[in-house]
């Protein structure tokens, strides 16, 4: 009797380790994904276009033919399209890319909450995984500045960007969509307040600054068209994503970064709500945030990877853009999320206003 408990208690103390074992080989590892997974499945990709998505379609690349998904790229990005998506319960967008504030903003609205026992999230910087997001890429927004306009007296931060009488000429701005943090802070500083002190009331003194730069003002729409603004000689300042102000250079845009106070920005991974197939869009994600894909993101793009194993093989000119070195860390500016997050739609109606010409 006692010999048939022990075997009882044995087969019983197999199964629990198998069954363990089970778990941690179910257990998701970054860039991992099983071979035909996904075949005859259709999964839609949303970023903002030009050499970022193409960048980030080429990090996705393994994670396609090893998992035998047809994989549909869309965008750019734009909360309202995905809003209607989701109230009218048709939604086509599987992984969308965003830019940093969104998720947040409408995190479990527009953004389903992520089950991270999905995800292999060991490998991202600390406190850069949200609620309903993990970081697409860290990157940054320079102020580029045409050498042959400014010649020996270059614009050296923000507060020059905003001081026509001492660098006239034409900005470029990113009007691609919601409201950059940074730069509304940054113009809150040039009109003599404290960004950290910053109340709903001081968006319109913010505003008001960019609003007075003037009439030629260029609100540029796309990436691209920011790079087009560097290499056509049209802005003589422009605020460009560095990965866009990168392949300016490198295609021979006489342009040159402004590092002081670059805006820290990363884009965001998100599942929208309503998507119907979730477990697809963790595996792209999971496959996304692996560290040969962000080796290849980083040496497509020059945007920074996430994965902190990565280690991209870039020449000088792309090394140049990457803002995760010790002396680019140092002269970044990060927005205060704490008071964007609960003032972005007022922010955004503003923002909006603006753009209409208003």
């Amino acid at each position: 009797m006692l010999k048939s408990k022990c075997l009882a208690l044995g087969a019983v103390m197999v199964l629990g380790l198998l069954g363990t074992t089970a778990m941690a080989q179910e257990k998701p590892v970054a860039g991992e994904v099983k071979e035909g997974s996904l075949k005859g499945k259709t999964l839609t990709f949303v970023s903002y276009g030009g050499i970022y998505q193409d960048g980030q379609a080429a990090a996705l690349k393994e994670f396609v033919d090893k998992s035998g998904v047809k994989l549909l790229n869309d965008g750019p990005t734009e909360i309202a399209k995905l809003q209607a998506q989701v109230e009218s319960g048709n939604v086509a967008w599987d992984v969308v890319d965003t830019d940093d504030l969104p998720p947040y903003v409408y995190c479990g609205k527009l953004f389903q909450k992520l089950d991270l026992t999905k995800l292999d999230v060991s490998k991202i910087p600390e406190g850069q995984v949200g609620e309903c997001s993990v970081p697409a890429m860290n990157y940054g927004v320079v102020l580029m500045y045409n050498k042959e306009k400014y010649g020996d007296n270059p614009p050296k931060s923000w507060a020059d960007f905003f001081d026509t009488a001492k660098f006239p000429g034409v900005r470029g701005i990113d009007g691609s969509g919601s409201p950059t943090g940074g730069l509304l802070e940054q113009a809150f500083k040039v009109a003599g307040g404290d960004p950290k002190a910053m109340t709903v009331a001081d968006i319109d003194k913010a505003i008001d600054v960019v609003r007075k730069l003037g009439p030629d003002t260029i609100f540029w729409k796309t990436g691209a068209e920011s790079q087009q603004l560097a290499e056509s000689g049209e802005a003589d300042m422009l605020m460009m994503w560095t990965g866009r102000a990168m392949t300016a250079v490198k295609n021979g845009a006489k342009y040159a970064p402004a590092w002081q106070d670059w805006l820290v920005v990363m884009d965001q991974m998100t599942i929208p709500v309503g998507v119907k197939d979730t477990d697809a869009s963790y595996a792209l994600i999971n496959a996304y945030l692996g560290k040969h894909a962000q080796e290849v993101l980083a040496e497509k793009t020059s945007y920074t990877p996430i994965n902190s194993e990565a280690q991209p093989k870039v020449d000088a000119s792309v090394a140049a853009f990457l803002t995760n070195t010790p002396d680019r860390q140092k002269q970044g500016y990060k927005q205060n999320f704490k008071f964007w997050v609960p003032n972005f739609a007022v922010a955004q109606e503003k923002w909006s206003a603006l753009m209409a010409g208003n």
